[in-house]
């Protein structure tokens, strides 16, 4: 393509809009423009990105024997209803456009297609012969991010490839999984990114066990935590760790202590000359139910660990059959706003012992007139430790559970692991931390949404059995800027080989030079007749302007035909490195070529 007939317009400056380098920088390099908020049009460089992704996860999908359909983008709500997550995505998580048309039916944009592919599984499949049956689509998801950043990371609108299977038992599923971890691997593997698989929640798609498959950058929204030894890793939300042990408390007595302006763990153990390890911390969450019961949830934990929201929301999940529900819609730590609703007197906020009596809380319809009382393993164990002494301004020392307080009777693992936490497989092996991009995440479904929705098969002795599910997303979109993200310089975006929009450029530093033009057409010809995709930029700039164009854009290699013509030569020079040299004219084609094979094994 010549530069001088592309939409090319690059900017100088960073987007005020802008947080992260690649968002950034496909900005800058003329790559998407914003049209709304969390909305991007893909401009020709972009599409061309996107294109190569898509074709690296259709190859790789299409390798393990999955059948690629399209599916509706507008889904009916009674699909959604069926399933039972419909208030879950459109007042909970609040992530579904809903609207509804003009025959008054109610009806979302999908930002996932779990009811759908089920449904057309329950009317379609019907014996066990029928299956295993893997069903993928590459397409536009949508989803009303509160708050849409960071560019094509976390929009409104983006493509991703999602897919879905069936299967008759449990061993199935589980080989189509490991098919799909394997496939994805080799997705990042052939796109030339650095990424870890790790362990993950399953969050709103639900089922059993579930993989992500992160890019890692510094600019990753998740923290991973893996062991050197390379047998373990996962995401935060998942992660599980053995804390550091206790130290032994200094208190042998128990009693009331003063303790003013000690609302906070830190103050606390500055005030009694204590860790944080000998500390029961008491922190109080609220809890709304589908069923429309709001429940106060007060989660005992050692004093130097941290709640884990998204295991605590698992817990609560786990629960909901006690308050007539099936889901969780908000889970909050409760401001004063929130406390006016339901308290029927003040809380000593930061000096809340275990035990803080019910008669704290006004129950009525609406609101469980007791607290569900949680207690983390971390504090399980903890012997003459230190609490609040439900007064502000005061704590207890000394105290002990089965005497001075009732230990609650769920326990739970819901603190948050962190770096430098022992290694549940191997308590020699310490937590690592990096950043990293969710890209792709893979799950084992179960019947986790063919039981409510009564998509079934008739097995080998004719019984009528749920279908088993698997369930499989790659962010194409979100693929294609982690790539940026991982690999860019002060100079622009440095493109892997495999997704660069165009493997090489040709700049002609001064065209009113017909030798050098010469050259470049020649070269820019024969490039594209070989297969190497070629840009040519003959645009009537400054060479240094085309020079720094190229290694904005990050096309792999850059082609000077200056000065070095005179030995019949061009100087062709590596985005990644910069490192230069001078090519025989007839060599460029043959020598490129093997560059690309090499840089895309």
């Amino acid at each position: 393509m010549r530069v001088s007939q592309m939409l090319f317009v690059t900017l100088r400056e960073d987007p005020a809009e802008a947080e992260i380098p690649s968002h950034k920088l496909l900005l800058r390099a003329g790559y998407i423009r914003r049209i709304g908020s969390g909305v991007y049009a893909y401009l020709p460089l972009m599409w061309r990105v996107l294109k190569k992704v898509s074709q690296i996860v259709r190859e790789e999908m299409d390798a393990t024997g999955a059948q690629e359909c399209l599916l509706p983008q507008l889904q009916p709500a009674d699909l959604w209803r069926e399933s039972g997550r419909w208030d879950t995505y459109t007042k909970a998580e609040g992530i579904m456009f809903a609207l509804t048309d003009r025959q008054n039916r109610e009806v979302g944009l999908g930002p996932t297609h779990e009811e759908v592919i089920t449904t057309i599984a329950k009317d379609m499949v019907r014996s066990y012969r029928q299956l295993p049956l893997h069903l993928y689509q590459i397409q536009t998801k949508f989803r009303d991010e509160i708050r849409p950043r960071f560019g094509l990371m976390r929009g409104r609108e983006f493509i991703m490839k999602d897919g879905y299977s069936f299967h008759s038992n449990e061993e199935s599923l589980k080989k189509t999984y490991q098919d799909m971890a394997q496939a994805y691997s080799n997705m990042l593997r052939r796109s030339g990114l650095q990424f870890r698989a790790v362990d993950a929640d399953s969050g709103a798609i639900g089922g059993s066990g579930s993989q992500e498959f992160m890019v890692l950058a510094d600019a990753g929204e998740d923290e991973v935590l893996y062991t050197e030894d390379g047998q373990y890793a996962a995401n935060v939300e998942k992660a599980v760790a053995l804390p550091a042990d206790a130290e032994t408390s200094t208190f042998t007595t128990f009693e009331k202590r003063e303790t003013p302006g000690s609302e906070t763990i830190e103050k606390v153990c500055k005030f009694l000359k204590c860790s944080p390890t000998q500390i029961v911390k008491n922190v109080l969450y609220q809890a709304v139910y589908d069923s429309g019961i709001t429940v106060l949830v007060l989660v005992s934990i050692r004093g130097d660990r941290d709640v884990n929201d998204v295991k605590l929301l698992n817990e609560l999940t786990k629960l909901a059959g006690n308050y007539q529900a099936k889901a969780v819609l908000f889970l909050t730590v409760p401001d004063a706003e929130a406390q006016q609703k339901w308290a029927a007197k003040p809380l000593p906020l930061g000096y809340m012992a275990p035990d803080i009596t019910d008669d704290c809380i006004a129950g009525s319809k609406e609101v469980n007139s007791k607290f569900l009382r949680l207690v983390d393993r971390t504090a399980i164990d903890l012997k003459n430790f230190v609490t609040g002494a439900n007064e502000s301004g005061y704590h207890v020392v000394g105290a002990n559970w089965g005497k001075e307080f009732k230990l609650p009777e769920i326990a739970v693992d819901v603190n948050k692991a962190k770096k430098g936490d022992r290694a549940v497989h191997n308590p020699e092996q310490t937590l690592q931390s990096a950043r990293g991009i969710e890209v792709g995440h893979i799950f084992q479904l179960g019947t986790e949404y063919s039981q409510p929705m009564g998509a079934t098969y008739t097995n080998e002795q004719g019984e009528e059995m749920p279908l088993i599910m698997g369930c499989y997303g790659v962010g194409v979109s979100r693929l294609a800027q982690s790539a940026v993200e991982q690999s860019y310089d002060k100079d622009g975006i440095i493109w892997p080989v495999a997704i660069a929009p165009y493997h090489a450029i040709i700049s002609i530093p001064n065209i009113s030079d017909a030798q050098q033009v010469e050259v470049a057409e020649k070269l820019y010809a024969e490039l594209n007749r070989s297969g190497i995709e070629t840009m040519l930029d003959d645009r009537d700039e400054r060479a240094g302007v085309k020079f720094k164009d190229a290694d904005l854009i990050g096309i792999p290699y850059r082609i000077v035909t200056g000065r070095s013509l005179k030995q019949g030569k061009v100087e062709v020079v590596e985005r990644a490195t910069h490192k230069s040299q001078e090519i025989a004219i007839d060599e460029v084609c043959s020598t490129l070529k093997q560059w690309i094979e090499n840089a895309v094994q």
